[in-house]
């Protein structure tokens, strides 16, 4: 079956895909023409091609090098370098194509690190000019200043670029206000293959006599296409399929006279095959300042997509699909429970967006499409649900963003991975509801599962479906289903692609859309533009099949790794296991919002993202591009830089956790090279500092005296340029055990009968910031509950995991759970101040540990001291205040911000949670020499210029010492733990400071809230 199959692809198709294959001699020759005429980054090593030879989709070729151009002089230059060796060419975006247009066997070049400026923005013509290399969000955002946006606006729109979104012809949820990329594109300066580079956009009758007269290369391009179009003008006007979502082929019709001869809006969706963008003017259209979201639930995702004519009734400016699979999978694994919970009932939804320039306006419409679903005009047993608060909106719209990402390993392992081998066809939405019950016939026909969700008002639907890929003769099932599919697209008069393009996942069907003579246009379209068949070859036309090049296809080695920590999750055990998590939608690359990358943030460079590093991982395993295992320069080089801040463990939609990953890695590592300096000052800190605290003086003197202190530094590795924290002269426990008690002798005894819990106190609060610990000693115990420390001292051993010292970590946790074995049984509450070291508890603990009944119990009872303050009944006199807070990397990761946020609402001060990434420090990262320069940029990035612009008399938030002292040495503000917020609180509540410590605590949370 699948060899007559293949024989009919073959008579409706001219296909002529062959990888590029060069020698030794071709390849030393484009290096040094690259590195001769390229100002930007030329990188032929082995992690830049690593890095490049994957995406978001199922495929895999590996670059024959990677430039990063310095600007668009410099992309014009690559381009001539790569016509000059004959050598093909690719310009990448983001990165997060999932239908393969973003690999090749070419020179790859990456505009997104420095090509990537908003030119200017035209706010009275609603235009802007923008280079290729430019994030979508950065385009909104500059925008939003005048009151509009660019409306396409793919789930990606925080990382994918315009020239990508050029490329793909890219949409998103709100097509249904403004179209996609195409109807929003009014002018493109190129260039070709060949060097030609001129601006092309719509042109009439004598501007195209013009521009043929004038003769040279864009004269005989555009007569080639003028008799390009005079001879398919009809079967393009009969074949085309006429719905708003045809994103598949070539878009030969906007060169059809009704549409202007629009040269600019015929390149857009052709994937870097025909032309390479180097700017383009996009239109603005007017953005809704007030958003109102009504979520419609139905009984199953059929008869939402049958309630289509009614969401267009209601006139949103978005409409959105999302069935019960995704929600199901993100139960299963305890994601977005909050999220969930702002769903109507039902097992399907469509969310409708309103916008309007005041709230009143927006909430309005809503509530009138509220009324019509309640009165059954589209059937019965339909619920809705209104969300007007824009932080709940974000919740509910992250479901549909990164809900199937999040979902995209199976948790059972009899069945594979869902994956987006078909993903994103579009019908005539009026006909959505019939197209998705045959759809679903025929995935149930093969044995599939899939998830169903998109662009509902557009009739386009995305499924990631379990597609077996990994065996011959899974492939070949999966074969007979695309044809199938397409065949079925067909049918309903759709389009193969809706959204993502063509690149390599659908081009091999395009026939069956558009027949051998359009497919022939196509064809004569490309090589107008590329005759050399030079750009991106091998997608769109003359296209490899879908089954080629495959990622992770029946070649895909399987391999087995004895390692230190455990990785096991709902979707299977294993370090591979782990490492597949990343699917290659690049979150990671986003430039504000959350936690991750931090590195990436401010180097733009893919191998400091979360993905780059992941696919270094991935390509380790397999063992090709990167053949030196555990001792691979190339991923030890990306680690460098990662901080470690589990960003990426909350943040990712498939919650990859590089932090672990690094230092799993680390410790192979060093087995075989020497560890650095650093890792006995800093990594092994825990263990010393109880030595140095005996002489606190003498340290203190040892680094910070001139001449002695830069010794000193070199030695450990520490930057010049920090000033190292000084020890307290007396350490926490030192303060307790001479106050004969738990907490400070001025404090409240619990009474008898008070209930017991176990103050964790960690390193650097015992030794460094002692009066934290105490105010917080005194909190609880006002609360009522008998304070304890652990009977000698602990360590968690956080520091040890950024340099692998992971026996040493494991064997510091077997002393915790050892020493406090009673009371973990007895279910006594533990509760700590510091959020890295006790993520230790609620992460690496289960990791190092994972069969250990008493871990998983301290686990589950250990507290961040907000968390844990916030739910005992007391009466929290108020504060007059105002509070910026910036969040912890690990207590966003593992505890959220909800304990902070809810205990400064109950001390009533003016509080504003920013909007902040890492610090920079991230423990020891920020100290080290090496690491100092990036992590002064990661803190100017946000954190500082967002507490330079706070009044003095703000008080700074932060409960990590590391982000204290970020924050301290780079803006010279003091910052608070919360702890000294509530004390400062319970201060007032008893009539005043009572002299001794806590007088000394009051004197210094206000000297800290007045700026000093």
């Amino acid at each position: 079956m699948e060899r007559q199959a293949d024989n009919t692809d073959q008579a409706t198709s001219i296909r002529a895909a062959t990888p590029f294959r060069a020698d030794v001699k071709v390849l030393r020759s484009i290096e040094a023409d690259l590195r001769a005429h390229v100002r930007g980054e030329v990188r032929f090593d082995q992690a830049s091609k690593a890095l490049y030879a994957s995406d978001a989709s199922n495929y895999r070729q590996v670059p024959i090098a990677v430039v990063v151009p310095a600007d668009i002089d410099d992309l014009v230059a690559t381009v001539a370098t790569c016509r000059r060796n004959d050598v093909p060419f690719l310009p990448r975006g983001g990165g997060t194509s999932q239908n393969g247009q973003c690999v090749n066997v070419a020179v790859v070049a990456d505009a997104s690190k420095y090509v990537n400026r908003v030119v200017s923005v035209d706010a009275q013509a609603h235009t802007a000019i923008v280079e290729p290399g430019v994030v979508c969000d950065t385009l909104r955002d500059a925008a939003e200043r005048h009151g509009l946006t660019f409306a396409p606006d793919p789930a990606t729109h925080s990382r994918c670029t315009l020239g990508g979104m050029i490329a793909n012809n890219s949409c998103g949820a709100h097509s249904v206000m403004a179209g996609k990329t195409v109807e929003n594109i009014e002018a493109l300066e190129i260039v070709t293959y060949d060097g030609a580079r001129f601006w092309v956009g719509p042109t009439t009758d004598d501007e195209l006599a013009r521009i043929i007269a004038a003769g040279g290369r864009q004269g005989q391009i555009y007569a080639a296409l003028k008799a390009l179009r005079d001879r398919y003008a009809g079967l393009i006007r009969a074949k085309f399929p006429q719905i708003r979502r045809r994103v598949s082929g070539f878009n030969l019709d906007q060169l059809l006279p009704e549409n202007g001869f629009n040269v600019a809006r015929a390149l857009v969706g052709t994937e870097g095959t025909c032309a390479v963008t180097l700017q383009a003017k996009v239109r603005l259209v007017h953005s809704p300042a007030q958003r109102v979201l009504l979520v419609v639930g139905f009984t199953d995702i059929f008869t939402a997509a049958d309630a289509v004519p009614h969401f267009m009734r209601c006139d949103p400016i978005a409409i959105e699909g999302l069935d019960r699979a995704i929600i199901r999978g993100l139960q299963a694994r305890g994601l977005k429970k909050d999220e969930i919970a702002l769903l109507p009932d039902g097992d399907a939804w469509v969310v409708l967006e309103f916008g309007a320039d005041t709230h009143e306006d927006a909430l309005q419409q809503a509530q009138s499409a509220a009324r019509y679903f309640a009165a059954g005009h589209a059937g019965e047993g339909i619920s809705t649900m209104l969300v007007e608060a824009r932080a709940l909106q974000a919740k509910v719209w992250s479901i549909r963003e990164t809900g199937a990402s999040a979902v995209a390993l199976s948790v059972d392992p009899a069945k594979p991975d869902p994956v987006v081998g078909w993903e994103d066809a579009a019908v005539d939405p009026l006909r959505l509801g019939d197209y998705l019950r045959s759809f679903q016939a025929l995935v149930d026909r093969y044995g599939y599962e899939t998830c169903l969700y998109g662009h509902f008002g557009d009739g386009c639907v995305h499924a990631r479906i379990t597609f077996d890929l990994r065996t011959a003769e899974g492939v070949a099932t999966w074969r007979s289903f695309l044809r199938e599919a397409a065949n079925l697209v067909v049918e309903f008069g759709g389009s193969l692609s809706g959204e993502h393009g063509d690149g390599q996942a659908k081009a091999e069907f395009l026939p069956i859309m558009y027949g051998p003579e359009l497919m022939q246009a196509m064809e004569q379209f490309k090589a107008i533009w590329d005759p050399a068949n030079r750009l991106n070859p091998g997608k769109v036309v003359h296209a490899y099949r879908a089954d080629e090049n495959l990622r992770m296809g029946p070649a895909y080695k399987p391999v087995t790794l004895q390692t230190n920590l455990t990785f096991a999750s709902p979707e299977g055990d294993g370090f591979q296991r782990a490492v597949e998590r990343c699917i290659g939608m690049g979150k990671c690359r986003s430039l504000e919002g959350g936690t991750m990358c931090p590195s990436y943030r401010v180097t733009r460079e893919e191998k400091y993202s979360t993905r780059g590093r992941a696919h270094l991982f991935w390509e380790m395993l397999q063992g090709e591009v990167i053949d030196s295992g555990w001792e691979s320069r190339e991923v030890k080089d990306a680690l460098d830089t990662c901080l470690a801040c589990k960003g990426c463990k909350s943040d990712c939609p498939t919650h990859t956790d590089m932090a672990s990953y690094k230092a799993e890695f680390l410790s192979h590592y060093y087995e075989t090279h020497g560890r650095p300096r650093q890792a006995m000052f800093m990594g092994r800190i825990g263990e010393w500092a109880p030595f140095a605290a005996h002489f606190p003086r003498l340290t203190n003197f040892m680094t910070s005296a001139p001449g002695l202190a830069a010794v000193g530094k070199w030695m450990a590795g520490v930057a010049q340029a920090r000033t190292l924290p000084k020890f307290a002269r007396q350490t926490y426990r030192q303060i307790a055990r001479r106050a004969h008690a738990s907490v400070s002798a001025n404090a409240v005894r619990p009474a008898a009968s008070a209930k017991k819990m176990i103050l964790w106190v960690d390193t650097f609060n015992d030794h460094f910031s002692p009066e934290i610990a105490q105010d917080a000693a005194d909190v609880l115990t006002a609360l009522g509950w008998r304070v304890v420390l652990p009977k000698r001292r602990l360590c968690c051993g956080r520091p040890l995991y950024d340099f692998g010292l992971l026996e040493r970590a494991r064997e510091l946790l077997v002393n915790v759970l050892d020493d406090l074995a009673d009371d973990i049984a007895a279910g006594v509450p533990l509760v700590g101040l510091e959020p890295g070291c006790l993520s230790v508890f609620k992460d690496e603990l289960l990791r190092q540990l994972p069969g250990h009944a008493l871990a998983k119990q301290l686990s589950a009872q250990t507290f961040l001291f907000s968390d844990f303050v916030v739910r005992q009944p007391f009466d929290w006199p108020t504060l007059d205040a105002d509070v910026i807070v910036h969040g912890h990397c690990h207590q966003k990761a593992l505890f959220g911000m909800q304990g902070d946020t809810s205990l400064l609402a109950k001390l009533g001060v003016k509080w504003k949670l920013l909007d902040t990434g890492c610090c920079g420090m991230a423990g020891s990262f920020g100290f080290n020499a090496k690491h100092h320069a990036l992590s002064e940029k990661i803190g100017e990035d946000s954190l500082y210029p967002a507490i330079r612009s706070a009044a003095r008399e703000t008080i700074v938030l932060t409960n990590g010492f590391s982000c204290r002292e970020q924050i301290e040495q780079g803006t010279g503000r003091h910052a608070l733990h919360i702890a000294q917020l509530a004390k400062w609180s319970l201060s007032q509540h008893v009539g005043g400071p009572a002299g001794g410590a806590t007088g000394e605590a009051q004197t210094r949370t206000e000297r800290a809230a007045s700026g000093r």
